[in-house]
């Protein structure tokens, strides 16, 4: 059960990291503030718990962070296009 929440908590942090970068570099502001709280969140899940991590824990961490950065990478153009196109409609109907 370790092994899975330091593998979501690591894939969580990365994804978040890789998709606070791209919202930054891209001016998106409220993306920006909004997955800080993600990557807090995480870190202090891994705080907890990695410091006394087994070789089995130590791989489920690892493993998190590549899985996380490419997700985020396939991730963060299409949710950008889905939230743009959300926010357009609103326009229109508002």
């Amino acid at each position: 059960m370790t092994e899975l929440t330091l593998f979501a908590s690591t894939f969580i942090l990365v994804f978040a990291l890789g998709a606070q970068s791209l919202n930054v570099n891209n001016g998106h502001y409220w993306a920006a503030a909004l997955t800080s709280f993600a990557i807090g969140s995480s870190q202090m899940v891994l705080f907890k718990l990695a410091p006394h991590a087994s070789w089995s824990e130590i791989t489920a961490f690892v493993m998190g962070g590549p899985f996380g950065i490419t997700t985020s990478m396939w991730a963060h153009p299409r949710l950008t296009r889905l939230l743009n196109r959300k926010m357009r409609n609103a326009e229109v109907r508002g």
